[in-house]
């Protein structure tokens, strides 16, 4: 049996880059964290006799979730992208480590929530639609 190396990382210099049309800004200073979710199930069908019971895989789904702090007084903050451009497609590029691998997701935009807990940075977290998977991009 092979012993397979691991190189655990840690989130804490990391790149998220937002595409929409031909711009893009970097919102790295704003996310706390960034997580891409697959989700996927099954179907079962049973017929009238007992051998009859079928499992069927669904298709894989992904999910991107974003934890970021509320900046609604800055016009460009992330907070303000999300609300100002909810329902449109744009690419998401997710580097774990700066200048490394990184993950590029195309995503439908929804806005988080607004306010929260008094005495506290008014956080908020959001899942935006992934259209098809996360894609690798090499390091540079």
């Amino acid at each position: 049996m092979a012993t397979i190396d691991v190189k655990p990382i840690v989130l804490r210099d990391c790149k998220l880059t937002i595409s929409l049309e031909e711009a893009s800004a970097d919102y790295e200073k704003h996310v706390s964290g960034v997580t891409f979710t697959p989700s996927s199930g099954t179907v079962n069908w049973n017929g009238l006799s007992p051998d009859a019971s079928f499992t069927f895989p669904t298709a894989t789904t992904w999910g991107a979730q974003l934890d970021y702090a509320q900046d609604w007084e800055t016009a460009s903050s992330l907070s303000r992208y999300l609300y100002d451009n909810e329902g449109k497609q744009v690419t998401m590029l997710f580097e774990p480590k700066a200048g490394g691998l990184g993950w590029e997701v195309d995503v439908f935009i929804a806005p988080g929530s607004i306010g929260g807990q008094v005495n506290t940075v008014a956080t908020s977290t959001v899942t935006l639609g992934v259209v098809g998977k996360p894609r690798p991009v090499p390091a540079v």
